[in-house]
């Protein structure tokens, strides 16, 4: 059987048994995966905009990790407070419209109805069909106001955002990204002193291979969901995180030969 075809039997037997999530369609992570690369991205090019700004600039390690681990949970929870903050701000919008909305059918009906008449006309209704188009959504309020969220003023439901739950997996994603490009600085740190002393020489360019590695894997699982060629999704995120950390670098190098 062709891959095509057991698309079309996988399909039909979701239909059949009436499965609420059907295969065909992503089935886990989509609710929240925005946040989860958006902020695993940040934190990676962030943390190792830090880290490249100071080897550009020849400092110390342990500057790095001091700024590296500030910069992680500082930016970190000022991007989770800020996703926290728009996402709520949305649904207050949101509800602010449909209240708007429900008055409106409330008070003004006739014009309301109306609406809904030149929105299903749009659609290409006519007749008998679209009185009873009409009818039917306009005898229910809830269906009615809903109708006109999304065909008045654009506003998609989304039952499934929650300010707290997207905050929280931008930050965890953010801190759990951000640490690869420490890694190396810490494990020297830890190291016995003459272990440690090597191995700082080698820092730098692991923190360059955690960081990359770390690019095409946060990349690449965005293909769980998008359903998209997964080492294309992969190498678009490192090129990405690549002009950032490389924009960090020069601006670290440059200002230590400036001030030198």
């Amino acid at each position: 059987m062709s891959q095509l075809a057991q698309r079309i039997a996988q399909a039909k037997a979701d239909h059949e048994l009436g499965v609420a999530k059907e295969t065909l369609h992503g089935t886990t992570g989509g609710t929240y995966i925005k946040d989860i690369v958006y902020g695993a991205n940040d934190g990676i090019v962030t943390t190792f905009a830090v880290v490249a700004g100071v080897a550009g600039a020849n400092l110390s390690p342990s500057i790095v990790i001091v700024l590296g681990f500030a910069n992680l949970f500082a930016d970190g929870f000022s991007m989770a407070l800020g996703n926290y903050l728009g996402t709520k701000s949305e649904q207050e919008y949101a509800q602010g419209e449909r209240h708007t909305e429900a008055w409106e059918v409330d008070n003004l009906p006739q014009e309301e109805i109306q609406e809904i008449r030149d929105i299903y006309h749009r659609k290409g209704f006519r007749g008998k069909d679209l009185d009873k188009a009409v009818k039917i959504i306009t005898s229910n309020k809830d269906r009615w106001v809903n109708e006109m969220m999304i065909h008045e003023l654009g506003i998609l439901p989304s039952d499934s955002q929650a300010p707290v739950k997207n905050a929280l997996a931008t930050f965890i994603a953010f801190v759990i990204a951000g640490l690869m490009p420490l890694l190396p600085y810490v494990f020297s740190f830890l190291a016995p002193r003459s272990l440690g002393e090597v191995g700082s020489i080698f820092n730098f360019p692991l923190s360059i291979i955690f960081t990359a590695l770390t690019l095409f894997i946060v990349g690449s699982a965005r293909t769980l969901i998008t359903r998209k060629v997964w080492w294309r999704s992969g190498l678009e995120m490192l090129f990405i995180g690549a002009i950032a950390a490389t924009i960090a670098y020069v601006v670290g190098f440059l200002l230590d030969q400036l001030i030198s």
